[in-house]
């Protein structure tokens, strides 16, 4: 049950970022707080929850004890979703360009997630945690 949960939360956060990274910017609300980089700082959070998503929906599929393989696949897809996102700003976007830094922001924000999962799952046992309590 886990394991569709992830899945379907990991979608669903993957259309939330296509959404925001694919609608015109004009349509989005401006927020009147300025921060220095704030899209980058998005591009951040956004993949540092994806990958999250993604990783443990990979652990849940894979029910390993070891955590290389649905990280590797997590931050890899991650990773790639960023830069076709960014390809499809550029070729269907008219005030949206591909931007390199985007991709580095969502690498990094995968990158924390990883770390994250790491530390976490050396302190807690994510496998207790993800246990399907039926």
């Amino acid at each position: 049950m886990l394991k569709k949960i992830f899945f379907f939360l990991a979608l669903f956060w993957a259309g939330i970022i296509a959404f925001f990274c694919l609608v015109d910017s004009s349509e989005i609300p401006k927020v009147n707080i300025s921060i220095e980089n704030l899209d980058k700082l998005v591009h951040i959070f956004f993949h540092f929850v994806l990958t999250i998503l993604l990783c443990l929906f990979f652990k849940k599929l894979f029910n390993s004890d070891n955590m290389i393989k649905p990280i590797v696949i997590s931050i890899i897809i991650s990773f790639f979703f960023g830069i076709i996102i960014e390809i499809l700003q550029d070729l269907f976007t008219e005030n949206r360009h591909a931007d390199l830094f985007d991709v580095l922001a969502n690498l990094f924000g995968a990158t924390l997630s990883v770390i994250t999962i790491m530390v976490l799952n050396k302190f807690v046992n994510l496998d207790r945690f993800l246990e399907d309590k039926v």
